[in-house]
């Protein structure tokens, strides 16, 4: 190509040469921005992605698990058939409850996620009056795919499920309050209940059942409105006494079924106790404890979270009674700043393998040229990833190491095309500007046909595709900056 071509076409590398006050000036500051903006991308040990299953679940205390089927589990099951995008259902029929798992096709569309859930819930809705009677429920759960960033253990010799279920909320109370907490839930948490217990012998002699005694203890207990009674200067509520306040109460109440009446506490033994059988149960070092786990809203810094909550457990440690203890079994942001640190060592490798390399093969200028590059290049994608919404996370990190094979391929095409110029005897001015008119475009090519292998993840239709995403953004990203720095800064270096 003559020197007039050169001359007519275009030539970024040789305009950034011109104005390298200008170029010198927004490089430092894409290097700086990228810098913070790596500082405040969201982290995470896995990409945000839809979880399109939800869980139904209904009890009918008595029930047979063949009841429950026939009656429960598949006239819900019939309904749910006319939800749209519905992939399949599981369900389970055990004795008093049945549990449903409503799953969404793969390819239905992220946005209409909520919209089927609402379709789930309205149709559901509409046959819950036609159930038999005593079933409690259709109970819904759309958040079944939580993941729990960090997991802690409230546990005490001598303090009752009740005491720690008390302590807990205290301790959610706070943890609420910090920043980037979505939820706190419970594991291992029985129910407290009040058991009436009367042997059959006791039962025939008087002859009730323990339907006619259940009856007659909530109707002592019941909760109803008996009217108001209006003065000149005032209203006054007027409501029934002799709700039970606590066990002894129970065990005085008169009792009248068949005509006769009893004292409950001297035909049965009342006492207050929890889930028996126990339904669920979290067990740390052979002890039965009570778990408390946290939930990350979402877009949320899992290393900033854990930051805050370690913070605040100081606090909440000291705060607690003598022989009660909060610890720690599972930390994500633990898990997430390793892998942070593993993606930095792997950063730290590439670029000493690359000056090795570089230096021997290339020359010592040139292979500092190469090796300038690549932070500023990682640091341009980690400012473009901000923009777009691109977290740090098992996916991103791990396209990053293996896009950092491939972010110096275009630098070292251009800082050699440039020696070689040099060593013909061209001008440094000239030698750095030619890259681009010969091996710019065949550079880009390249990329872009790199980049377009990754677009089938990109466009994939399903939760895998989903999950993967960041797979092509950021590989996209970091070679089309490398080739940017190509042809602007390595003929600046160089």
């Amino acid at each position: 190509m003559s020197a007039t071509q050169e001359e007519g076409r275009f030539n970024l590398s040789a305009w950034a040469l011109r104005h390298q006050a200008l170029v010198v000036f927004l490089i430092a500051l894409a290097t700086a921005f990228g810098a913070l903006a790596y500082t405040r991308l969201a982290q995470s040990e896995d990409p945000p992605f839809t979880f399109r299953v939800m869980v139904i679940r209904t009890f009918w205390p008595g029930a047979t698990a063949r009841q429950v089927q026939e009656q429960v589990t598949d006239r819900i099951g019939r309904k749910l058939q006319e939800t749209p995008a519905i992939d399949f259902v599981r369900s389970y029929s055990r004795p008093g409850e049945s549990l449903m798992f409503f799953t969404m096709k793969d390819s239905a569309p992220v946005k209409d996620v909520p919209e089927t859930w609402y379709q789930v819930r309205k149709k559901v809705g509409d046959i819950a009056a036609t159930l038999p009677q005593g079933v409690q429920g259709p109970f819904f759960n759309d958040e079944f795919g939580d993941v729990y960033t960090n997991i802690f253990t409230l546990e005490g010799d001598g303090f009752s499920p009740a005491q720690l279920h008390d302590y807990a909320d205290q301790l959610r109370t706070v943890l609420l309050r910090v920043p980037g907490v979505a939820k706190v839930d419970y594991f291992g948490d029985p129910d407290q209940h009040i058991y009436v217990e009367i042997t059959n012998t006791q039962l025939t002699r008087l002859g009730i059942s323990p339907q006619q005694l259940g009856q007659a203890i909530n109707s002592q207990n019941a909760v109803s409105q008996a009217g108001t009674l209006t003065t000149t200067d005032d209203r006054v509520f007027v409501r029934p006494t002799g709700q039970f306040k606590d066990v002894n109460a129970l065990a005085d109440t008169l009792i009248r079924i068949n005509g006769r009446s009893f004292r409950l506490g001297d035909i049965a033994t009342i006492k207050r106790g929890y889930d028996d059988p126990v339904v669920t149960q979290m067990r740390a070092g052979g002890k039965a404890v009570l778990g408390i786990g946290v939930t990350m809203q979402p877009g949320g810094d899992v290393i900033r979270l854990g930051k805050a909550l370690d913070a605040q457990m100081v606090g909440l440690r000291k705060a607690l009674p003598a022989g009660l203890q909060l610890t720690e079994v599972s930390s994500m942001p633990h898990a997430v700043a390793h892998s942070v640190d593993d993606f930095l060592e792997a950063v730290a490798e590439a670029i000493a393998i690359v000056l090795v390399v570089s230096l021997v093969s290339l020359g010592v200028r040139t292979g500092m040229v190469v090796v300038i590059s690549i932070p500023v290049v990682l640091a341009v994608t980690a400012l473009c990833m901000y923009m777009f919404d691109i977290g740090l996370h098992k996916v991103s990190l791990g396209t990053l190491v293996l896009a950092l094979g491939l972010l110096v391929d275009d630098a070292i095409i251009a800082v050699e095309m440039m020696a070689v110029k040099l060593e013909q005897g061209w001008n440094r001015t000239r030698a750095a500007a030619f890259a681009y008119t010969s091996t710019a475009f065949p550079m880009l090519t390249g990329t872009l046909v790199t980049v377009a292998g990754f677009l089938p993840i990109a466009l994939a239709k399903s939760s895998t595709g989903e999950y993967t995403r960041s797979i092509f953004e950021v590989s996209a990203i970091a070679l089309i900056a490398s080739w940017l720095a190509a042809v602007v800064l390595i003929p600046l270096l160089g």
